[in-house]
């Protein structure tokens, strides 16, 4: 056994020193699995080349330039906005920042007459939950009764009653059929046509 890790050792080594330029990367992420890329060959550094300060300086005048043409752009369209086709909002809306909202201040009788009015309606509508679950409760307790008194009479029959009726439920699902590729199918170049809207300012 240490004979063989000795001589996997040396050929490790040896291959090392025979690529000193490269570099070996495992792409396998499965445990017993292990493979290395092809062999990724150095390569020197390229040399920067002395550019001429005047150069330079032209080059970020020029950036300085466009950069300040585009803000002066976007400062010339600032007050258009983009439409938005789901809502339609008339332009005289949308001029008038403040628009008027009248709010009536409801009297004293009228509010107590609110106030009286939820009172009976969250009555009426405690009463109903209360009815209702007493409906439910008398109906389980029925079934209860009911599949007691089967299941004295016939195991059989109580087995029947108790299954699941897959009916007061329907559910029907077509799945992904796999289709086979086509033979010699020439697949199209993906051309497509250009919908964008350019708005202004962009």
């Amino acid at each position: 056994m240490f004979g063989t890790l000795n001589l996997a050792n040396i050929i490790f080594r040896s291959s090392l020193c025979s690529i000193k330029n490269s570099r070996n990367i495992s792409v396998y992420t499965y445990p017993l699995y292990f493979r290395a890329t092809e062999i990724l060959l150095g390569e020197p550094l390229k040399k920067k080349k002395k550019l001429d300060p005047a150069i330079i300086r032209a080059k970020e005048e020029r950036k300085k330039k466009k950069l300040q043409k585009r803000i002066r752009s976007l400062e010339k369209h600032k007050d258009h906005m983009k439409p938005i086709f789901e809502i339609d909002t008339l332009a005289e809306t949308l001029q008038n920042d403040k628009r008027p909202c009248h709010l009536t201040s409801l009297s004293e009788e009228e509010i107590e007459r609110r106030r009286l009015l939820e009172r009976e309606w969250i009555k009426y509508k405690q009463n109903q939950w209360l009815k209702d679950l007493q409906v439910i409760k008398s109906m389980v307790t029925s079934q209860k009764t009911a599949l007691k008194e089967l299941k004295a009479v016939s195991k059989q029959l109580y087995k029947k009653a108790i299954e699941f009726d897959d009916l007061y439920l329907p559910y029907d699902v077509t799945g992904p059929v796999h289709t086979p590729p086509i033979e010699n199918y020439d697949s199209p170049d993906g051309e497509y046509i250009e919908t964008t809207i350019k708005y202004a300012g962009e």
